[in-house]
């Protein structure tokens, strides 16, 4: 089977699904950044949540549905494997910059709090959730078939925390 023709018939396999028949993904898997962006919104609250928010850890596509209660979760996995390069890389490209943008806000909202300054605090939350926000809505778009990415420059923005 040639590639184009392997993702037609698993285009077929995932129709009906919650998977996307446009790229074989699924927007499922933006759940686990989701639960990260809850919690941060909560640090500037209760600071004691940046416990939590350490504790949140990447996970790949797949281990997230290995793990999920996801109804098609078998077949997200496996179609994982046949998604065109064409929305895989800038996709795992994304998905990359949230994790990045996770472990910075972490280690810097953690010094904040330690330094005890709220408003920056809040501020700060508030920057690196909107940062994470717009990461997840163009993961999203991907997942949904869109060729829109951020540019450079707007990913070095969100990425300068």
């Amino acid at each position: 089977m040639t590639d184009e023709a392997d993702f037609a018939a698993w285009q077929k396999k995932v129709e009906g699904t919650n998977i996307s028949s446009a790229t074989l993904l699924a927007t499922d898997y933006l759940n686990h950044f989701n639960e990260i962006v809850m919690l941060l919104e909560m640090v500037p609250d209760m600071p004691d949540m940046i416990e939590d928010c350490k504790e949140w850890a990447p996970k790949s596509y797949q281990d997230h549905f290995r793990e999920s209660a996801f109804s098609d979760r078998e077949l997200a996995i496996e179609a994982y494997d046949h998604v065109p390069t064409r929305f895989r890389k800038p996709f795992e490209e994304t998905i990359h910059h949230l994790n990045t943008i996770v472990a910075h806000a972490n280690s810097q909202l953690d010094s904040i709090i330690a330094e005890g300054n709220e408003d920056q605090l809040r501020e700060t939350a508030n920057m690196v959730t909107r940062s994470l926000q717009r990461f997840m809505d163009v993961a999203s778009g991907i997942i949904h078939g869109s060729a829109k990415t951020m540019s450079q420059d707007e990913i070095d923005a969100a990425l300068a925390l």
